[in-house]
């Protein structure tokens, strides 16, 4: 297969959508037939840009791309497309493929029991929770049996027994792989390297290693490069110093103090372009709507789905000022459904009192207008248009005024996020219902958003399946959906 064993080979690439969006400059890497790499990078700088390139829906403008001609490839993004969503799951599985599948049940239900799912074949694919949604969309490149296989944050949306399933799987996968994700530890488990793309360069650096090794490894250069630098400015600013002590000599020191300036200028040049880390989201508050008190939220009960029925259960949950309720359960059980009938106030068993303002952040985004600027997505949820005030928040979320203008649809999943995160800032909620909000994610993000749901002075209802996040939250009650 492929020439030298070559899979995919960027040779000084350049790509951009228009003058003032680059995504790539002269990159170049390579990767061999068999390996797993991660690609790694800031939300945003272009790393599905990449692998649209890869599978052929974008072209470079500038140098050479190989893809190896012979092999099948398979990309599992990470959200089904929307016009996809009142297929069955036949019917989404034979897109799958060019050709008619004549055993098309019998791959299913070998896929299905590789991501552990079990479903009647005729259900709609909106019937299937966030979580389920996740295990489609990886079972929908599973079936193909590619040769290169693509996973968009294969995780999101996925429990614990679902990660570890997904993992042995990749463990004992001989083909070629490439990974977007931000869990740390299920990428050690595999991975035997890092693309890494920086979104201030436009560059692409290779590592080769286990994913704890490899990060180290950039922290170190990043470290290195920065005491290089810092040397550098030292005797860039003594140089100029000297310069300007020569230069007002006159006579024949001026050329002494030409030189002085040269070898500062030359050494400027020699400067390392540091790879500025990810910044961080700053740290915010989510406001509380005013004149809030007594009972926000009363849930009496609730259904669940058991073995394909759905289940009446019975609750006793008042939320209240300053009162966190965690939902669990397994992937399937209903934890979206129930959490969206509360939102839209359809739930039967339960009741918000009258004129709490409600923040939803929702997995799929779905409640941003995709066709809306992210300026008309702020505005829509502010009382008046306050453009300094919108501008203020959106810079804390890095919706900088180059996004500012950009369609909702046309940003990363993760910027989608940040935008929904400054929605509930500006909107200022009487109760917040949040499903999955570290999904997309950058991690550098999760601390400073945990910290400020923490502080959340409303009532709070929160659905994560990350451990490490709801640590860092209070929660004063939590309503386990399998008890």
């Amino acid at each position: 297969m492929g020439k030298d064993n070559v899979a995919i080979r960027f040779n000084k690439v350049s790509f951009e959508y228009s003058r003032d969006k680059q995504i790539l400059d002269e990159a170049s890497f390579a990767l061999r037939h068999g390996t797993k790499m991660t690609l790694m990078g800031q939300n945003g700088a272009g790393k599905s840009t990449i692998l649209n390139m890869i599978t052929g829906e974008l072209k470079p403008n500038d140098g050479s791309l190989f893809v190896d001609p012979d092999m099948t490839i398979a990309y599992a993004k990470q959200v089904i497309p929307r016009e996809q969503m009142t297929l069955t799951m036949r019917e989404f599985f034979e897109k799958c493929f060019f050709e008619k599948k004549y055993d098309i049940d019998r791959l299913i239900d070998d896929v299905l029991e590789v991501v552990n799912l079990q479903a009647p074949h005729d259900r709609l694919i909106k019937d299937f929770s966030g979580g389920q949604q996740a295990r489609l969309l990886l079972a929908s490149a599973l079936i193909q049996d590619p040769d290169l296989l693509i996973l968009d944050e294969p995780t999101n949306n996925l429990d614990k027994a679902g990660i570890e399933h997904l993992t042995q799987f990749l463990m004992s996968y001989h083909k070629t792989c490439i990974v977007i994700s931000h869990d740390a530890d299920f990428l050690n488990m595999f991975t035997d390297g890092v693309i890494y793309l920086d979104i201030f360069t436009k560059k692409i650096d290779q590592y080769i290693g286990d994913y704890y090794v490899v990060v180290a490894e950039i922290a170190d250069k990043i470290e290195k490069d920065e005491r290089k630098n810092a040397q550098y400015e030292k005797e860039i600013q003594a140089n100029k110093d000297k310069a300007n002590f020569f230069a007002n000599k006159g006579g024949g020191m001026r050329l002494v103090a030409k030189k002085m300036r040269d070898k500062a200028a030359a050494m400027e040049e020699a400067k390392v372009a540091v790879r500025r880390e990810d910044k961080a989201i700053r740290d915010f508050t989510i406001p509380v709507q005013a004149e809030l008190g007594g009972e926000i939220l009363k849930i009496s009960s609730f259904s669940i789905m058991q073995n394909h029925e759905i289940v009446e259960k019975e609750a006793r949950i008042s939320l209240k000022k300053r009162q966190h309720l965690l939902i669990s359960g397994p992937n399937g059980i209903g934890k979206s459904t129930l959490i969206e009938s509360l939102a839209r106030g359809t739930a039967k068993g339960a009741k918000i009192a009258e004129g709490v303002k409600v923040g939803y952040y929702r997995q799929d985004f779905s409640t941003l207008n995709f066709e809306h600027t992210v300026r008309e997505s702020l505005f829509s949820v502010m009382p008046s248009e306050n453009e300094e005030q919108m501008r203020a928040v959106a810079s804390g979320f890095l919706l900088t005024k180059e996004i500012i203008n950009a369609k909702i649809g046309t940003l990363s999943e993760g910027q989608k996020g940040l935008v929904a995160f400054a929605q509930l800032v500006l909107l200022e909620p009487g109760l917040l219902i949040l499903d999955e909000p570290t999904n997309h994610i950058n991690f550098r993000h999760l601390p400073v958003i945990a910290k400020a749901l923490d502080k959340f002075e409303g009532a709070m209802i929160l659905v994560s399946h990350v451990p490490e996040f709801v640590e860092q939250i209070r929660i004063d009650e939590t309503l386990d959906l399998e008890r």
